[in-house]
């Protein structure tokens, strides 16, 4: 999938945006390159026409200006091109001036010496408009053609649309072939980005198959790059397994060593005498009923964190009831659970804490109690989580008396009893919230829609699966 939150659409984006932006400098840098090229070369042939008129010219003996200029430009005996040459006498000379035929009877204004100074070699160019409106340049120097001194002035003018039509040109051909370059390239970049992460990609859905158990490591052929992170990957998956085992391997041994103590404290203390054989053997269940919970938290903070823990959550509440059903067959169990929901969890802890809220239930409801699982809301105080963890919502509500805001905070209190004409020893709703705490998840009790208690238990789900 390829989000904002991408780093293929990232790179594609980087990539892209670089590419946009490289070809308009490149675009821009390359007719502004052009235009100074065609403006020089504009230039030079204003020049070389100039020099041309002034070798045609000569001074007759008639003392007139005399030649015909050839320039091989048929433009220069057209009317109204902006193609022009003009000889005009200066000083004493008192000669007829003289002028293509594409000029007729109108003039180019002469500007200043201070507007348009001449350069080193006594040349000088500058825009003007002739009468047509043409917008044209002059290449102008002044030439002394006797001994006796006698100089005019020459003139050579080019339409300035032959080199603006030019650019046009070319600048059009060049955004066309910078455009096919452009994208011929962006898509080179996206296929070459698209494989060179694709290892990336195929890392991530090896890790997905491990969260969500089909697979106990990271397997694929990976890169040099990927495959140390690979290695790691699976090397810290196998320690996290070894460590689990090695925990619920050191819970049973306690289990185990505890398990005969506590049965012979139990058997002892039917041979008392009753007051005492009660307080006995009330205090080793309860002893018993700790001892079991401290081993589970112990179990549950030992795999927590695993990327192995998942848990169908339909399968476990359909067992869970039908469970409930059978041995409390004069009450009713309805149960509701979205489909494809997977906690994070072991099933042993999902089936404890559930199995203690569905044996409250069924012990203080009336008629009938209600299950349900739904996709919930992330806890308040664990937004760092983000994007990566899901949270679903596990409610079991009653339709029985109830509790009162005051007789919650005493019900959460491990070992106390609010109804002692019912039968337990006050640890359940304690453990519930044990084991929802350890998976950083939470508790709530209040009143629900049919009367009766509404415990609702957040619980860390699988984020593809609630999505």
């Amino acid at each position: 999938m390829i989000g904002p939150s991408s780093l293929t659409a990232r790179v594609l984006m980087l990539a892209t945006a670089w590419s946009a932006f490289a070809l308009v400098v490149i675009s821009i840098v390359i007719l502004q390159l052009y235009r100074q090229s065609a403006e020089r070369a504009f230039t030079d042939l204003l020049r070389a026409q100039l020099y041309n008129v002034i070798n045609s010219i000569t001074i007759g003996d008639d003392n007139k200006l005399s030649g015909s200029p050839q320039l091989g430009d048929l433009r220069f005996s057209q009317p109204e091109t902006g193609w022009y040459w003009i000889i005009e006498p200066l000083g004493t000379f008192a000669a007829t001036p003289l002028s293509s035929s594409s000029l007729g009877s109108s003039n180019i204004a002469v500007p200043s010496i201070l507007a348009a100074p001449f350069n080193n070699r006594y040349e000088r160019f500058y825009p003007a408009t002739d009468a047509f409106k043409n917008n044209v340049l002059v290449a102008e120097t002044e030439v002394v053609l006797d001994g006796e001194g006698r100089a005019a002035r020459f003139r050579v003018s080019g339409n300035l649309s032959v080199v603006e039509d030019d650019i046009r040109s070319f600048s059009r051909n060049l955004y066309i072939s910078l455009a096919v370059f452009g994208f011929g390239s962006l898509l080179v970049n996206g296929g070459a980005i698209l494989y060179g992460l694709r290892p990336l990609d195929a890392a991530r859905r090896s890790l997905e198959k491990v969260r969500r158990g089909e697979a106990e490591r990271l397997e694929g052929d990976f890169p040099r790059e990927i495959m140390p992170l690979a290695n790691d990957v699976n090397a810290l998956i196998e320690s996290n397994r070894r460590i689990v085992e090695r925990a619920r391997m050191q819970v049973g041994n306690l289990a185990h060593s505890l398990k005969t103590p506590i049965a012979v404290l139990l058997n002892e203390s039917r041979m008392l005498e009753r007051v005492q054989s009660d307080l006995v053997r009330s205090q080793a269940e309860a002893m018993q009923a700790q001892v079991q919970s401290y081993l589970n938290r112990a179990r549950i903070a030992a795999q927590r964190e695993s990327l192995l823990a998942r848990t169908e959550v339909e399968p476990v509440l359909e067992r869970l009831v039908r469970v409930m059903r059978r041995l409390n067959p004069d009450k009713e169990f309805h149960l509701s659970v979205s489909p494809g929901l997977a906690l994070a969890m072991e099933q042993q802890d999902v089936e404890e804490a559930i199995g203690n809220l569905l044996e409250n239930a069924a012990r203080f409801c009336r008629h009938g109690v209600w299950v349900t699982a739904t996709v919930g809301t992330l806890p308040p105080g664990n937004e760092a989580e983000g994007p990566r963890r899901a949270w679903l919502a596990m409610a079991v509500e009653d339709d029985g008396p109830g509790l009162e805001p005051d007789q919650i905070k005493e019900a959460l209190k491990r070992g106390r009893r609010l109804d002692e004409s019912k039968p337990g020893a006050g640890l359940g709703l304690s453990i519930v919230r044990e084991i929802a705490t350890e998976y950083q998840g939470q508790l709530h009790l209040g009143r629900g829609n049919h009367g009766g208690l509404r415990v609702e238990l957040l619980l860390p789900g699988l984020a593809k699966d609630v999505a």
